[in-house]
């Protein structure tokens, strides 16, 4: 379970907060998506949550600890799992190596399986054609895919994900989707996803909006 307490975040002003005084808990083996006008600080929520930036207030914690005491870089390493909506992939790799690579680092129970790498990489479209060439010689729903892919490889609690349906048509988001659902339903993991898009969020388990600088469930 991660749960936010009194969390605030500005970036110069104190009295002009992106959001404040949030208090919220997502609970294992459900999904959640965060709704929002551009500028609202959806993506900065979520960096939060992943632990990729401090809050200016209150705390967040992980069942019964808070990141301040699991401390940030180890929080990052063995309890999430980021899909960066600039994919943020190691761009002289295959998508068989970033995985590979991923899995090594954070100490995946699959550490070192390739089979169980390109499984994952063909269960969202990336074939046996594509599974060892250069990344950077992907289109950008592909390279969105071993994004996802990388995220479902490693073991983390919770998986957060900003925009992962970005550049991708509809039937490959149903399917990303479908995938994030049997990653919080069949894998019991933590699932949030920050989207512009109401089909998207409908998919989910529960939905929040973010406006005036407060979050609203909608579902």
């Amino acid at each position: 379970m991660l749960k936010t307490t009194g969390l605030g975040y500005w970036y110069q002003d104190e009295t002009n907060p992106l959001f404040q005084d949030i208090d919220l808990t997502f609970e294992d083996g459900q999904s959640y998506a965060i709704l929002g006008h551009s500028g609202t600080g959806k993506t900065t929520f979520l960096s939060l949550v992943a632990g990729l930036d401090k809050p200016k207030a209150g705390d967040i914690w992980l069942g019964e600890r808070s990141l301040k005491q699991i401390g940030l870089t180890n929080y990052r390493r063995h309890n999430v799992s980021i899909v960066f909506q600039a994919y943020n992939l190691f761009t002289y790799m295959s998508p068989l190596n970033n995985l590979l690579t991923a899995m090594a680092i954070t100490g995946a129970e699959h550490a070192g399986d390739k089979y169980f790498a390109k499984r994952t990489l063909n269960a969202l479209g990336i074939g046996e054609d594509l599974v060892e060439r250069n990344v950077q010689h992907l289109s950008g729903g592909q390279q969105q895919r071993v994004a996802i892919a990388r995220a479902m490889a490693c073991d983390a609690p919770l998986v957060v994900a900003d925009e992962p349906t970005g550049n991708l048509d509809e039937d490959n988001t149903k399917e990303v989707i479908d995938q994030f659902q049997q990653l919080a339903h069949q894998q019991n993991k933590c699932v949030i996803i920050v989207t512009h898009e109401p089909d998207v969020a409908a998919r989910c388990d529960h939905q929040y909006r973010l406006e005036n600088k407060q979050f609203v469930k909608l579902a």
